[in-house]
């Protein structure tokens, strides 16, 4: 470089040093640059996280399988739906089908009755006995339900494709709405329901082209059918007693049940059904075959465990059953409603006992005779405590002819009281003996101390066909009299802090006045009598009532209002009779006039005699 060249840099560099020098920051305005750029930098970092988490966020929000293209999907679905692929895609919706009585709500996927809301029906809440808020009875709503077809198909993995599984095309004009799930080229599965006027529902099946995708192997399509049974009434544990599936066979006539009083199962294998009922109390689900009866099936029972707070459900009901896919249509109706007897029995399919009136001759005594004056009476009168009363009082005025037979006889016994007298001193310590010898003077005056049995017995199927039929009746669930504020339930009139077991956390009226009545009847009939051979009864009788109060404290409240009225009526028939129609003198001049008339050899007498002479010589043998 030449020697100017190198002059003219220096100066430059010189230059540009001075001018760095005298225009260079302090330390105080380094400070502020250095807090300047730290700002900045912590401003860029929370910028791009910020954008991190928006990115998440939305990347979580995008569901893979709709980001999937429809051609895509058809793919991957292809494998395991087979030709149904393209009714696996779809949107649930839902649907309704609605008259007076109900309101139908169906879902499209499945093809499935999702609720069924009963508009005449409600379930009460209470508390303290009072009842506080009212809401429908809703059945077939608990999510846990299942109603599914497996359609035998056996070009997928698992063999089967599941209805539940498919979204069906709806397709609806008035009550009658059709879903139709597409196996493409093969044909469609239609499921067709039509609502009736009232609890009905015709439920159609139409299979028909896809014998080219079923399984040739199956010969049958299987039905899937879990219901988890709600509560609807105030006692749990009762109303889970008269839950159960109940099923008829088509060689027999009336339906076998499945798990009123356990868990249950039941197998029905080459055997033909004509239908299977889900039954609450008062309520039931039920599916009806229309000629072509279901191919077997099976049935089970599972008891939800109730504890002091309300359940879910008080039951789990599954239902397992074959359809035949021969003609490649099946027909069938639903029932879901309640246990009315006139509703159930217009199917003419024995359809109405599975309302549990009981089995043999009570069931009997139920439905063709207690039921019908109940439901005559009920046409005229508005109070069913009424038509109860009224119903007692015929009972006992067409049985008064036997009750004056037992109070006859029990006069004549009381009669004959003086000349019985002795015979406790006479045979203090040998009670067998002294029995014997009064049995010899029953005899005498053609007395017999079982005079006054017959009348209780032929009341006893009249009273225990009541038991059966008041809690199983939906005539009297929320009727109320008196007090009771439910006579298909106990009536709680007093409530108690604590539980008592056998009896529960309250105290009914009915059975408390029951018992005091039975405890005045009991003591009234008996204070004449000579229990000293065995001095046990006389303390058992009064134990009785004891017991039945435990027992009927939680039973329906028809019931114990029933036995109240009908031991008042009892206990005025017995003083009135006994006050006005028998007189001491007539009593004595009938006993009279018996002693004198020649004895017939009665072989039951004879036998007891002869069985009381046995005993005395055992007890004499142990004496010895």
């Amino acid at each position: 470089m030449e020697k100017n060249h190198i002059i003219g840099f220096i100066l430059l560099f010189s230059t540009l040093f001075v001018w760095s020098y005298l225009n260079k920051p302090s330390e105080a305005e380094l400070e502020d640059r250095k807090r300047m750029q730290d700002s900045i930098t912590a401003i860029q970092v929370a910028a791009d996280s910020l954008d991190r988490v928006k990115v998440k966020n939305d990347v979580a929000q995008i569901d893979p399988v709709q980001q999937v293209p429809d051609s895509l999907k058809l793919l991957m679905n292809s494998q395991t739906f087979g030709p149904f692929a393209a009714s696996s895609l779809g949107e649930d919706k839902t649907y309704k089908l609605e008259n007076d009585k109900v309101t139908v709500s169906l879902s499209s996927k499945g093809g499935k009755v999702t609720s069924v809301i009963l508009k005449d029906y409600t379930k009460k809440e209470y508390h303290r006995g009072e009842p506080t808020t009212e809401s429908p009875v809703i059945l077939l709503d608990d999510e846990r339900n299942r109603f599914e077809y497996l359609l035998p198909v056996a070009s997928v993995p698992s063999g089967a494709v599941s209805s539940e599984d498919l979204y069906f095309q709806a397709s609806q004009s008035g009550n009658t709405i059709t879903f139709t799930a597409s196996a493409g080229a093969a044909g469609s599965f239609k499921q067709i329901y039509t609502l009736d006027d009232a609890y009905g529902l015709d439920y159609d099946l139409d299979f028909a082209g896809l014998d080219r995708v079923l399984d040739a192997k199956n010969k049958s399509i299987r039905l899937n059918w879990e219901n988890h049974l709600h509560a609807y009434e105030r006692n749990e544990q009762f109303e889970q007693q008269y839950s159960a599936v109940y099923y008829k066979e088509a060689d027999e006539n009336s339906p076998d049940d499945c798990g009123c009083m356990q868990d249950d199962e039941e197998v029905i294998d080459d055997e033909q059904i004509d239908w299977v009922s889900h039954s609450n109390q008062y309520f039931n689900s039920s599916l009806m075959t229309m000629g072509v009866p279901f191919s077997s099936g099976k049935v089970a029972s599972i008891k939800n465990e109730l504890g002091d707070e309300p359940s879910s459900y008080i039951e789990k009901l599954t239902t397992e059953l074959d359809i035949p896919t021969a003609g490649g249509k099946f027909d069938m109706q639903m029932y879901v409603g309640p246990n009315e007897y006139n509703n159930l029995s217009a199917y003419d399919m024995a359809l109405e006992d599975i309302i549990p009136f009981g089995n043999s001759i009570f069931g009997s005594i139920n439905r063709w005779v207690i039921r019908p004056v109940f439901s005559f009476l009920s046409q005229y009168i508005g109070s069913l405590g009424i038509v109860i009363i009224l119903v007692i009082f015929v009972i006992k005025m067409l049985l008064y002819p036997l009750m004056y037979k037992m109070l006859h006889s029990q006069a004549l016994m009381g009669a004959l009281k003086p000349q019985l007298a002795h015979l406790t001193d006479k045979f203090k310590d040998e009670p067998q003996k002294k029995q014997m010898e009064t049995m010899k003077i029953y005899k005498e005056y053609g007395v017999s101390p079982l005079g006054g049995c017959l009348p209780m017995l032929i009341q006893m199927p009249i009273w225990y066909a009541l038991f059966r039929f008041f809690p199983a009746s939906i005539d009297f669930r929320q009727e109320s009299f008196l007090w009771a504020h439910d006579l298909s339930s106990y009536d709680d009139f007093f409530h108690l802090p604590f539980n008592i077991p056998f009896v529960g956390d309250h105290l009914s009226l009915f059975t408390i006045l029951y018992s005091v009545s039975m405890l005045v009847y009991t003591y009234y009939n008996t204070r004449h009598m000579d229990m000293s051979a065995n001095p046990a009864m006389k303390y058992m009788q009064y134990l009785m009532p004891v017991m039945f109060f435990g027992f009927f404290n939680t039973y329906a409240s028809a019931l114990t209002c029933y036995m109240f009225f009908s031991n008042l009526i009892n206990i005025a028939q017995t003083v009135i009779t006994k006050q006005f129609v028998f007189k001491d003198e007539k009593l004595q001049a009938e006993l009279k006039a018996k002693k004198a008339k020649p004895k017939k050899v009665n072989k039951f007498q004879q036998r007891m005699e002869e069985a009381m002479k046995q005993q005395q010589a055992v007890q004499a043998k142990k004496k010895r």
